[in-house]
């Protein structure tokens, strides 16, 4: 992979991980225009380090948060922080039994051309027209805080994004609001539920490049490809974070359904 393409790769994570129009879908569209044909399981791994840039960029844009939960959770205060984080624990349990039993067929649906990155995208344009109208669907329980059974199904919701198209952010955002959710406070924890699947697969890929079993993955990517996707999708992913959170709180998430419908019916047709 040369830096220019790893560049590029960066800056569209970046933008895409929290804009609700899936940056595992985007990173394939734009494979496909640059003409970078990797393994899927190299795909995977070099996605998983831009997905670690960017939760590098939420723990950065929502540090003073973020500690609060930690000195919270650590110390075991039992106050509304500690079972904020607590409830994070529980979204992240589908997706923890996604990835150590579905790990193989997960990695089968990347690289595989945009026939399935056009289906989700269009899925994902269904779920946030649902959700921009969601005050007239559910208006009796609109900006409850987040339970613990909402907690559990957005986590099933981002078990489900894991497919390339279907955005994590935009799903697992709508599938709050849908609840009834606060917006606000659905865009924090959609950013914030993340940090631990992600930061765990990036360990594992660590682990293995250590241990000399992805030797040969590195080498079709390139060190200097890594760090130059990494540093961008970290730059870009801050400015991004701070733009979604203040695009949640204004409601204005259709734009980004009718850009995914577009997006879809173009990858289908391709």
């Amino acid at each position: 992979m040369e830096w220019l393409d790893a560049l590029i790769l960066g800056i569209v994570q970046g933008l895409a991980e929290y804009l609700p129009i899936s940056s595992s879908g985007h990173l394939e569209i734009f494979r496909q225009i640059l003409g970078v044909n990797l393994p899927s399981d190299v795909t995977l791994q070099f996605d998983v380090i831009l997905h670690a840039a960017t939760v590098c960029s939420t723990l950065v844009i929502l540090w003073p948060m973020f500690s609060r939960l930690c000195v919270s959770f650590f110390t075991f205060k039992r106050d509304y922080d500690f079972y904020y984080v607590c409830k994070i624990l529980v979204s992240c349990i589908p997706i923890a039994i996604v990835g150590f039993c579905f790990k193989e067929q997960v990695e089968e649906f990347f690289g595989n051309g945009l026939f399935v990155v056009g289906i989700c995208l269009c899925v994902t344009a269904l779920l946030l027209l649902f959700a921009h109208y969601a005050d007239r669907l559910i208006p009796a329980n609109r900006g409850r805080d987040i339970s613990w059974l909402d907690a559990f199904i957005i986590g099933c919701a981002q078990a489900v994004a894991v497919l390339p198209g279907l955005s994590r952010s935009g799903t697992t955002i709508a599938t709050g609001i849908l609840l009834g959710d606060k917006r606000d406070q659905m865009a924090q924890f959609s950013f914030l539920m993340v940090i631990i699947p992600i930061l765990g697969e990036a360990l594992l890929d660590v682990k293995d490049m250590l241990g000399g079993e992805v030797a040969t993955q590195g080498g079709e990517i390139g060190v200097g490809a890594m760090v130059i996707g990494f540093v961008a999708a970290f730059v870009v992913g801050c400015c991004a974070c701070k733009w979604m959170i203040e695009i949640v709180k204004r409601g204005k998430l259709y734009w980004f359904a009718l850009y995914c419908l577009v997006m879809g019916v173009l990858c289908i047709v391709w």
